[in-house]
């Protein structure tokens, strides 16, 4: 179960890699635009937000790739947390596929790593 909990946080790591880029890079393009619905307008308004929001993304995916490489099970724990509270309250506040894009991964993961400890 070691190997499963490692493979699912490295692929939640991959996927708030994934969040940063679209957030950050690509927000007023068409996948940044796909992804949130924008019109050119809006997204080129919202942009700064996006890509505050893409740099939160990011420090999770730092700290989920730390807590593996350092091999700390409280530090994966915390991360993936916060990955799964960040998604409740996204899919509360915002989009509620959030829940199955960002905190159904997260607590998969989480749920791996508890049980592998």
């Amino acid at each position: 179960m070691h190997t499963v909990a490692q493979i699912l946080t490295g692929l939640v790591a991959a996927l708030h890699v994934y969040f940063l880029v679209l957030e950050m890079f690509l927000w007023q393009r068409p996948p940044g635009r796909a992804l949130s619905g924008f019109d050119a307008e809006t997204a080129r308004l919202t942009a700064p937000l996006a890509a505050n929001q893409g740099l939160y993304n990011g420090f999770l995916a730092a700290g989920l790739v730390w807590a593996l490489v350092i091999g700390s099970l409280a530090t994966q724990v915390f991360f993936l947390v916060c990955v799964v509270v960040a998604g409740v309250f996204g899919a509360a506040t915002a989009n509620r596929r959030i829940l199955v894009a960002q905190a159904l991964p997260g607590a998969l993961a989480l749920g791996a790593a508890l049980i592998a400890g």
